[in-house]
């Protein structure tokens, strides 16, 4: 009696679309750990102190929209399987189809994209409640990091080596990169001011003086936002603002300089 057995095989059509799946997926990773490691270094200071320049929070975004977009490519692709991992709504709404790990990863793009969404949308809230809808973008990336172990677990050792490659390579590629690059370099791409000088502290107290360097300020609104007495944003497109604020508004203009992507906002008062 003679037995035949039918070996399954992935045609070259899906091996050709799971390559795309595999390598939109490595660039997703990598700009997700760029993103986050410059993240990290922007709020504990190292890039001033390496650079001596203060960081741009364009550069972080910069780096969030590519994020999304390797992240976004990675997910459409499965949609020109021929064989059905997920399909239609199951992109974009976690555990309807495919494995835990494919939950994990949709719910980890659904922040991403929301909070890319309330980005665009940062002149309508105030900097300090925007900024704590943002932070949602830390449990964002520890579930596209378990998604992504859990990715690379299942299909291969090779995929494992190059996560671990990536997850210890970019932090200190990233400082290497900061400390040999020209300032005039990373100012030009986005990442940090083209101002130099040592830090100032301003007495949260004191009377500060306001200015504005007009060559820098795009008019995107966002001090107003956050200081509306103090920054108003005219019909013919010009910023006016008051250079002595009350003490008592403050907070709100140290907010509305923070909240500036162009960091045009400069306050000066009693240092300490």
């Amino acid at each position: 009696m003679s037995t035949f057995v039918l070996a399954a095989a992935i045609d070259a059509h899906d091996a050709g679309v799971r390559q795309m799946t595999a390598m939109s997926a490595r660039f997703a990773y990598l700009f997700m750990c760029l993103t986050l490691c410059w993240g990290v270094l922007t709020a504990t200071g190292w890039v001033r102190r390496v650079s001596g320049h203060q960081a741009l929070r364009g550069g972080h975004m910069m780096l969030a929209a590519f994020t999304l977009a390797a992240a976004g490519t990675h997910a459409l692709a499965f949609l020109f399987l021929d064989e059905r991992v997920l399909s239609g709504f199951q992109i974009v709404v976690p555990f309807l189809g495919g494995a835990f790990r494919h939950g994990l990863g949709i719910i980890a793009f659904d922040l991403m994209v929301a909070i890319t969404v309330t980005a665009g949308m940062h002149r309508f809230f105030r900097y300090r409640n925007w900024l704590r809808f943002h932070q949602f973008a830390y449990p964002a990336i520890g579930l596209g990091i378990v998604h992504s172990w859990l990715g690379a677990w299942a299909n291969s050792d090779i995929d494992l080596l190059w996560l671990a490659g990536i997850t210890v390579g970019v932090p200190p590629l990233v400082l290497t990169f900061l400390r040999v690059s020209p300032p005039r370099l990373l100012v030009s791409m986005g990442l940090i001011d083209g101002e130099t000088g040592p830090a100032k502290r301003l007495d949260k107290t004191a009377p500060m003086r306001v200015s504005v360097d007009n060559q820098r300020c795009h008019r995107y609104g966002f001090c107003q936002t956050e200081a509306p007495d103090v920054f108003q944003l005219r019909e013919d497109g010009r910023l006016a603002y008051r250079q002595h604020p009350d003490v008592d508004r403050n907070a709100d203009v140290r907010s509305a300089a923070r909240a500036c992507p162009m960091r045009a906002i400069q306050l000066q008062g009693a240092q300490r």
